[in-house]
Protein backbone atom coordinates (compact mmCIF):
# COMPACT_ATOMS: atom_id res chain seq x y z
CA UNK A 1 0.00 0.00 0.00
CA UNK A 2 1.62 3.33 -1.12
CA UNK A 3 1.90 5.91 1.55
CA UNK A 4 0.88 3.95 4.34
CA UNK A 5 2.50 4.61 7.37
CA UNK A 6 0.92 6.51 10.64
CA UNK A 7 -0.74 9.05 9.96
CA UNK A 8 -2.44 11.69 12.67
CA UNK A 9 -5.53 12.27 12.00
CA UNK A 10 -7.36 15.42 14.01
CA UNK A 11 -11.42 15.45 14.35
CA UNK A 12 -11.35 18.70 15.70
CA UNK A 13 -9.21 22.48 14.99
CA UNK A 14 -8.88 22.39 18.71
CA UNK A 15 -6.86 19.07 18.55
CA UNK A 16 -4.03 20.56 16.12
CA UNK A 17 -0.93 21.51 17.60
CA UNK A 18 0.19 25.53 17.39
CA UNK A 19 3.18 25.19 15.70
CA UNK A 20 5.80 27.76 15.73
CA UNK A 21 6.28 27.97 12.02
CA UNK A 22 6.76 31.44 10.49
CA UNK A 23 2.95 33.00 9.34
CA UNK A 24 3.07 36.06 7.61
CA UNK A 25 0.29 38.22 6.21
CA UNK A 26 0.60 39.81 3.16
CA UNK A 27 0.95 43.59 3.80
CA UNK A 28 -1.24 44.73 0.84
CA UNK A 29 -4.33 42.46 2.87
CA UNK A 30 -3.26 43.87 5.85
CA UNK A 31 -3.60 47.55 4.70
CA UNK A 32 -6.75 46.51 2.75
CA UNK A 33 -8.76 44.81 6.05
CA UNK A 34 -7.45 47.47 8.49
CA UNK A 35 -8.51 50.65 5.57
CA UNK A 36 -12.12 48.75 5.64
CA UNK A 37 -12.13 48.07 9.59
CA UNK A 38 -11.53 52.42 9.33
CA UNK A 39 -13.96 53.45 6.84
CA UNK A 40 -16.75 51.13 8.23
CA UNK A 41 -16.03 52.44 11.51
CA UNK A 42 -16.17 55.99 10.62
CA UNK A 43 -19.56 55.57 8.78
CA UNK A 44 -20.81 54.46 12.27
CA UNK A 45 -19.95 57.69 14.16
CA UNK A 46 -19.93 61.48 14.67
CA UNK A 47 -16.97 62.43 15.93
CA UNK A 48 -12.87 61.39 15.68
CA UNK A 49 -12.62 60.87 19.55
CA UNK A 50 -15.79 58.14 18.81
CA UNK A 51 -13.94 56.68 15.80
CA UNK A 52 -10.39 56.58 17.59
CA UNK A 53 -12.38 54.86 20.69
CA UNK A 54 -14.10 52.41 18.34
CA UNK A 55 -10.45 51.16 16.81
CA UNK A 56 -9.10 51.18 20.55
CA UNK A 57 -11.92 48.79 21.08
CA UNK A 58 -11.15 46.38 18.13
CA UNK A 59 -7.72 46.66 18.80
CA UNK A 60 -8.30 45.57 22.71
CA UNK A 61 -10.33 42.08 21.55
CA UNK A 62 -6.85 41.63 19.49
CA UNK A 63 -4.51 42.69 22.25
CA UNK A 64 -6.79 39.53 24.40
CA UNK A 65 -6.18 37.45 22.24
CA UNK A 66 -2.50 37.78 21.26
CA UNK A 67 -1.41 37.58 25.11
CA UNK A 68 -3.22 34.28 25.24
CA UNK A 69 -1.35 32.61 22.49
CA UNK A 70 2.34 34.41 23.54
CA UNK A 71 1.17 33.11 26.97
CA UNK A 72 0.89 29.69 25.57
CA UNK A 73 3.91 29.57 22.93
CA UNK A 74 6.47 31.24 24.57
CA UNK A 75 6.02 31.07 28.55
CA UNK A 76 4.56 28.08 28.92
CA UNK A 77 1.19 29.45 30.34
CA UNK A 78 3.06 31.69 32.21
CA UNK A 79 2.69 35.42 32.64
CA UNK A 80 4.74 38.26 33.82
CA UNK A 81 3.76 39.72 37.49
CA UNK A 82 6.33 42.05 37.26
CA UNK A 83 5.81 45.87 35.35
CA UNK A 84 9.15 46.37 33.59
CA UNK A 85 8.81 42.71 32.90
CA UNK A 86 5.36 42.90 31.07
CA UNK A 87 6.73 46.05 29.65
CA UNK A 88 9.68 44.21 27.99
CA UNK A 89 7.20 41.49 26.86
CA UNK A 90 4.83 44.50 25.04
CA UNK A 91 8.03 46.34 23.62
CA UNK A 92 9.45 43.10 22.25
CA UNK A 93 7.93 40.02 22.01
CA UNK A 94 4.59 41.02 20.96
CA UNK A 95 5.72 43.77 18.79
CA UNK A 96 7.87 41.32 16.99
CA UNK A 97 4.78 38.52 16.40
CA UNK A 98 2.55 41.73 14.99
CA UNK A 99 4.84 44.17 13.15
CA UNK A 100 7.79 42.10 12.45
CA UNK A 101 10.52 43.52 14.61
CA UNK A 102 10.80 45.05 18.44
CA UNK A 103 9.71 48.67 18.73
CA UNK A 104 11.65 51.96 18.31
CA UNK A 105 11.85 52.73 22.12
CA UNK A 106 10.44 52.23 25.44
CA UNK A 107 10.60 54.95 28.09
CA UNK A 108 9.67 55.68 31.60
CA UNK A 109 7.80 59.28 31.30
CA UNK A 110 10.00 62.35 33.06
CA UNK A 111 7.03 64.33 34.41
CA UNK A 112 4.89 61.08 35.82
CA UNK A 113 6.11 58.56 37.67
CA UNK A 114 3.33 55.92 36.24
CA UNK A 115 3.34 56.91 32.68
CA UNK A 116 5.82 54.68 30.17
CA UNK A 117 5.94 55.44 26.44
CA UNK A 118 6.50 53.08 23.14
CA UNK A 119 7.94 55.22 19.93
CA UNK A 120 7.62 53.75 16.89
CA UNK A 121 9.28 55.90 13.81
CA UNK A 122 6.86 54.55 11.54
CA UNK A 123 3.62 52.87 12.66
CA UNK A 124 2.37 50.05 10.46
CA UNK A 125 -1.35 51.35 10.31
CA UNK A 126 -0.36 54.92 9.75
CA UNK A 127 1.88 53.85 6.98
CA UNK A 128 -0.43 54.03 3.91
CA UNK A 129 -3.61 56.14 5.47
CA UNK A 130 -4.14 59.31 4.51
CA UNK A 131 -6.21 61.67 7.04
CA UNK A 132 -7.97 64.13 5.14
CA UNK A 133 -8.08 67.79 6.53
CA UNK A 134 -11.21 67.76 7.85
CA UNK A 135 -10.31 65.09 10.47
CA UNK A 136 -7.60 66.84 11.82
CA UNK A 137 -5.36 64.79 14.29
CA UNK A 138 -7.07 61.11 13.86
CA UNK A 139 -4.33 59.00 14.60
CA UNK A 140 -5.33 54.91 13.78
CA UNK A 141 -2.31 54.33 16.10
CA UNK A 142 -5.51 53.82 18.41
CA UNK A 143 -5.63 50.33 16.98
CA UNK A 144 -2.13 49.58 18.30
CA UNK A 145 -3.06 51.27 21.97
CA UNK A 146 -6.09 49.14 22.26
CA UNK A 147 -3.53 46.38 21.39
CA UNK A 148 -1.62 47.65 24.17
CA UNK A 149 -4.19 47.71 26.62
CA UNK A 150 -5.62 44.35 26.20
CA UNK A 151 -2.39 43.07 26.99
CA UNK A 152 -1.85 44.81 29.67
CA UNK A 153 -5.16 44.62 31.14
CA UNK A 154 -5.54 40.99 30.94
CA UNK A 155 -2.30 40.81 32.12
CA UNK A 156 -3.48 42.28 35.55
CA UNK A 157 -1.93 45.77 34.83
CA UNK A 158 -4.92 48.51 34.16
CA UNK A 159 -3.78 50.75 32.13
CA UNK A 160 -5.17 53.84 30.36
CA UNK A 161 -3.89 53.61 26.91
CA UNK A 162 -3.41 56.50 23.96
CA UNK A 163 -1.42 56.83 20.88
CA UNK A 164 -0.52 60.46 20.13
CA UNK A 165 1.72 61.84 17.14
CA UNK A 166 4.60 63.29 17.93
CA UNK A 167 7.11 65.78 15.46
CA UNK A 168 10.58 65.04 14.54
CA UNK A 169 12.49 67.49 12.74
CA UNK A 170 13.53 66.84 9.74
CA UNK A 171 10.59 64.07 8.83
CA UNK A 172 7.90 64.73 7.24
CA UNK A 173 5.68 62.42 9.00
CA UNK A 174 5.40 62.83 12.93
CA UNK A 175 6.26 59.39 14.92
CA UNK A 176 4.06 57.90 16.67
CA UNK A 177 4.06 57.70 20.55
CA UNK A 178 1.96 55.37 22.45
CA UNK A 179 1.48 56.48 26.11
CA UNK A 180 0.90 53.91 28.67
CA UNK A 181 -0.54 55.45 32.24
CA UNK A 182 -0.86 53.23 35.17
CA UNK A 183 -2.99 54.07 37.89
CA UNK A 184 -1.62 55.14 40.75
CA UNK A 185 -3.33 53.29 43.14
CA UNK A 186 -2.26 50.09 41.34
CA UNK A 187 1.33 51.61 41.34
CA UNK A 188 0.93 52.20 44.89
CA UNK A 189 -0.09 48.56 45.80
CA UNK A 190 2.59 46.95 43.73
CA UNK A 191 5.23 48.98 45.07
CA UNK A 192 4.28 47.81 48.22
CA UNK A 193 4.04 44.49 47.61
CA UNK A 194 7.55 44.39 46.14
CA UNK A 195 8.73 46.24 49.53
CA UNK A 196 6.86 43.25 52.03
CA UNK A 197 7.86 40.51 49.48
CA UNK A 198 12.23 41.97 49.87
CA UNK A 199 11.89 43.28 53.28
Amino acid sequence: MIGAGKMKQYTNVLDKPLSKGRQEVSLSGFAYLFSELVQYNQTQVDNIGELERRLEDAGYAVGVRVLELLCHREKGNRRETRLLGILSFVHSTVWKVLFGKVADSLEKGTEHEDEYMISEKELLVNRFISVPKDMGSFNCGAFVAGIVRGVLDNAGFPAVVTAHFVPVDGQQRPRTTILIKFAEEWLLITNRYYEEKQG
